[in-house]
């Protein structure tokens, strides 16, 4: 007589959804799973969200300008009028221009907020000085921007943002030959610098950027200098921000000199994408708020020969230094504070991290901050003076 197996059968092999093998299929080509390295707690607030939110703004700037290229003629003799079609005749023109024009100013304010907070925590010291510089060299590209794009509107403003540009480019002498019209004698300026403006600052900025998420992921996201730090010999497994071993789940431990351990949640860098996503959704709802209540008005077409304008803000403490030394003081005091810039990690050797220990450092930080605000302000109350002898 045969006996009747009491042997549970095997539960049944579910087959992944095609959503999910669809995703495997581009992760092993692409190999995007890379991205679920793990990241501190700590980097999801929002002052330590502030790359990935200029980011997001460089995305918003790069739509909406893909848009409005497709209107807009560099020609000096139609380009003003070419922005007064957009504003005025393009279906959603008026709000993608306005949009695009503060969505510049927030990645400025952005950008800056982002160096004084990785400035702050010393988060640019050994081994990360190369994304310092990096950082800071995406600074620099984005007030190139800002300068461009106000040119390219081609009214007072802009002319005269360029003449000043153009005198600039003499005082250089052979360096400054792109802002010479001997360089391209059959191709307006205007021409050259939109090519600048839409093709090769945004292509140095995305390369940048992508460098920038490189280094991060190869360093990992810096410590948070107000929590313990690791000790010396601390295995790079154990530091936060590193794959994590013998703890709970989810968790990195980290044990300081004195035998203090501590432990600090991690989560896939995939997830700290999703919270800067939901900044970004927030960032884009705000500028768009302020692009339907305050849109930019549209200058009248420039006139030779007069200088009655002020630039755009993010320029007014160097335009305070032309009132007090004249036209060469634009050029060697932004070269002054963006080479002071590139030379904070290599002059602040100090190992400590929370600015209670780094004095000095701080004390400069604090007084150059101040002089930039100050010197914007003197610009905001003063009445524009002429330089070009136009």
């Amino acid at each position: 007589m045969s006996q009747i197996s009491t042997t549970p059968p095997a539960p049944p092999v579910l087959r992944p959804s095609r959503s999910r093998r669809f995703v495997q299929a581009v992760d092993q080509r692409l190999g995007l799973d890379a991205l679920r390295y793990p990241v501190p707690e700590h980097a999801n607030n929002l002052a330590w969200s502030l790359g990935g939110l200029t980011a997001a703004a460089l995305l918003i700037l790069i739509a909406t300008g893909v848009v409005l290229a497709q209107f807009y003629d560099p020609t000096p003799e139609v380009a003003n009028a070419s922005v007064r079609t957009i504003v005025e005749d393009i279906m959603l023109g008026r709000f993608l221009r306005s949009l695009h024009f503060w969505t510049a100013q927030a990645m400025y304010v952005l950008a800056a907020l982002h160096l004084i907070r990785v400035f702050f925590h010393g988060s640019y010291k050994r081994p990360r000085e190369a994304n310092w510089l990096i950082g800071v060299s995406m600074f620099g590209l984005t007030l190139l921007a800002i300068f461009t794009g106000t040119v390219l509107k081609w009214d007072q403003e802009g002319y005269e943002a360029l003449a000043h540009n153009l005198e600039l480019g003499k005082i250089l002498g052979g360096a400054g030959f792109w802002f010479s019209s001997t360089f391209a004698a059959h191709t307006p300026i205007l021409v050259r610098l939109y090519s600048a403006h839409i093709m090769l600052i945004p292509g140095l900025l995305v390369l940048l950027v992508i460098l920038h998420a490189l280094l991060i992921k190869k360093h990992k996201i810096s410590s948070h200098p107000g929590l313990p730090a690791p000790a010396p010999d601390t295995p790079a497994n154990l530091v936060s921000g590193s794959p994590v071993q013998d703890g709970p789940a989810g968790l990195a431990q980290v044990t300081t000199p004195s035998g203090e351990t501590y432990s600090e949640a991690q989560e896939p860098f995939t997830h700290h994408l999703r919270r800067v996503g939901a900044f970004g959704l927030v960032l884009l709802a705000v500028l768009s708020a302020v692009a339907v209540f305050f849109p930019p008005p549209v200058g009248s077409t420039p006139v030779a020969g007069i200088e009655v304008t002020k630039p755009m803000w993010p320029f007014w403490w160097m335009f305070t230094l032309e009132n007090w030394f004249g036209l060469p003081a634009i050029l060697w005091g932004g070269l002054a504070f963006f080479l002071l810039l590139f030379a904070v990690p290599f002059v602040d050797r100090n190992p400590k991290r929370s600015w209670r220990t780094r004095p000095v450092a701080m004390t400069i930080g604090a007084l150059v901050l101040t002089a930039l605000i100050v010197l914007t302000i003197l610009m905001a109350v003063t009445t524009p003076a002429a330089h070009l002898n136009m």
